[in-house]
């Protein structure tokens, strides 16, 4: 309560001052799809808008919530990257609320409209998720954060929309959107979204410090809303470079979810370069002898086959010891640890005359023990970018070797040591024929086998 008394007192001051009276100004549309008027008081601007992308987020559920919300006189915003999508044109897919109501009155209110509350593990950090006609909406008090440690927050409930904005990690995450279309906008996010900048809320090194993964969080909203790469700001650079030690603390988990959506937006190929400069690597199990000129070779000529996070990392290792070394940091899935292991296996140029033919082997020869094994091939030949030997394997109709033990048993092969060494033989004359030759062929080269045993 202290903190909170504390910032409401200075801001009260500060506003007594002439220079953050407010203004009420006039300014042309940025898109003509808005409808809006702008006026500043300190760094708090709004608009009003008006998009088909905005109406279709009017569920009968939402219509609902926000009638129970006004019918208590509670305030209800829609928060975040739902905004900051709503902004850019984008259907959002989540939507996060903000509301004035403690966690205590969302349920008493809940209760007395006969509403399910669900999923409770939130109500600690001031989230309540209610189900309304089928749908689920998590609604979070305002907060501030009184203590932090570089990964967790104890918070204090408030009803100031700015203190809740203040303690976000990225102007561009920190507005807020009123049900009537009002964009309240504390931190001049609209403006850096327009500008495809990508600044912290305040100062760098106070935001990072709260949660140390803001600084990948980072690096992942400049790959969505930077323009070009490598155009950042260099105090946002400086803070990075001071604070890289406290990924030390975030599990690895974590760590790889914000990673593997760096490798597959844009300007990784820049941004893991930056990473690397910025000393970051030690602390996200990333190898320190890693071939960075390859993973940008790698990612641009993989583009257009969307190569898989997994694969595009391969790219800095220079051995399946480096993917192991990886994974114990990371806790990656099995599957994204084998896919880099098999890729940087088996990555290198196969010459022959057949294009297809080294990779169609690769599959026949490992097809019983992994059942993945065509995935995994083709992430191989994403990694090299050729893309017709990669469309000629994709297309390519899985052959199913047609001789069986049965059939070495009905033409009088003793099933004795050499049996399986038999059937080995003439799958590898099947091999050679390129999967071509029939059963009955098998058959005539097997008997002629058998003589010579």
């Amino acid at each position: 309560m202290l903190v909170r008394h504390l910032i409401q007192t200075a801001r009260a001051a500060v506003a007594t001052f002439p220079k953050y009276q407010s203004s009420h100004t006039t300014a042309a549309p940025l898109w003509s799809k808005y409808h809006w008027n702008a006026y500043s008081q300190m760094t708090h601007t709004t608009m009003k808008i008006t998009t088909p992308q905005f109406e279709r987020v009017f569920t009968p559920g939402l219509r609902r919530l926000a009638d129970i919300f006004k019918q208590y006189n509670y305030e209800l915003r829609i928060a975040g990257g739902a905004v900051r999508d709503l902004l850019m044109g984008k259907q959002p897919h989540d939507i996060d609320f903000a509301t004035t109501a403690t966690p205590e009155e969302m349920k008493d209110m809940f209760t007395k409209e006969e509403i399910r509350m669900i999923n409770t593990k939130g109500e600690k950090h001031g989230t309540i998720t209610a189900r309304l006609m089928d749908e689920n909406f998590e609604v979070t008090t305002l907060r501030i954060d009184v203590v932090t440690d570089g990964r967790h927050a104890e918070v204090e409930f408030t009803t100031d929309w700015q203190l809740d904005a203040e303690r976000r990690d990225l102007t561009i995450n920190s507005m807020f959107l009123g049900l009537d279309g009002t964009l309240y906008d504390f931190f001049n996010g609209k403006q850096d979204l327009d500008d495809c900048k990508v600044l912290f809320v305040g100062n760098a090194v106070k935001r990072i410090q709260e949660d140390y993964l803001r600084i990948l969080r980072y690096f992942r909203f400049y790959g969505r809303i930077a323009k070009e790469p490598n155009q950042h700001c260099a105090d946002t650079l400086q803070a990075i470079r001071e604070n890289a030690d406290g990924l030390a603390g975030i599990s690895g988990e974590r760590i790889w979810m914000e990673l593997k959506k760096i490798l597959v937006g844009n300007h990784a190929a820049s941004i893991m370069k930056s990473m690397y400069e910025l000393q970051l690597y030690p602390y996200m199990g990333l190898p320190r002898a890693a071939n960075v000129s390859e993973f940008h070779a790698v990612y641009e000529r993989s583009k257009v086959m969307e190569a898989k996070a997994a694969t595009l990392l391969a790219a800095l290792m220079k051995d399946e010891n480096d993917v192991m070394t990886m994974d114990e940091r990371l806790k990656i899935s099995a599957e994204e640890r084998k896919t880099a292991a098999f890729v940087v296996n088996n990555r290198g140029e196969k010459s022959h005359d057949d294009v297809l033919k080294p990779y169609k082997d690769l599959i026949m020869a490992n097809q019983r023990k992994e059942k993945n094994i065509v995935q995994y091939v083709l992430e191989v030949l994403k990694y090299q970018g050729d893309t017709h030997i990669y469309e000629g394997i994709k297309s390519w109709p899985l052959p199913v070797f047609p001789v069986t033990g049965k059939d070495l048993i009905a033409a009088g092969i003793p099933k004795d040591k050499k049996f399986g060494h038999m059937l080995n033989n003439i799958r590898d004359v099947w091999i050679e024929s390129d999967y071509k030759l029939t059963k009955d062929e098998l058959m005539v080269k097997l008997l002629e086998l058998a003589k010579n045993r």
